[in-house]
């Protein structure tokens, strides 16, 4: 009997294959992993990551325009735009962290000692 495009022995299939995987002993009780520690992050590679990212979006933009301006008929214009947004949030946010770091930075200088 099909019932809106699916056989129902197919449901029965799919029913009887989650019951097996729910009596298994290791579905059960979890394995116990062990955690590693935390990979320290250099805060200046993280940061030069960060801004190489945001020149990369804007370059790629930047690109794709140029290509769209002399005629190439693989570049979409709605990929241009896309792609001129995708920069620009990258800059914006990159914008904000820097003025956070700004702000954070004069916080510290105005705390006394």
């Amino acid at each position: 009997m099909r019932t809106g495009g699916i056989d129902s022995s197919q449901i029965q299939a799919m029913i009887a294959q989650l019951r097996a995987a729910a009596t298994r002993p290791e579905a059960a009780v979890p394995a116990i992993q062990t955690e590693q520690p935390a990979a320290k992050v250099d805060f200046s590679n993280a940061l030069k990551g960060a801004l190489d990212s945001v020149a990369e979006s804007q370059n790629k933009a930047e690109a794709l325009s140029k290509r769209f301006q002399m005629g190439d008929d693989s570049v979409n214009l709605s990929d241009v735009m896309i792609s001129m947004q995708k920069a620009s949030i990258n800059f914006q946010a990159t914008v904000q962290v820097r003025n956070k770091l700004v702000q954070a930075y004069s916080d510290i200088m105005n705390m006394q000692v």
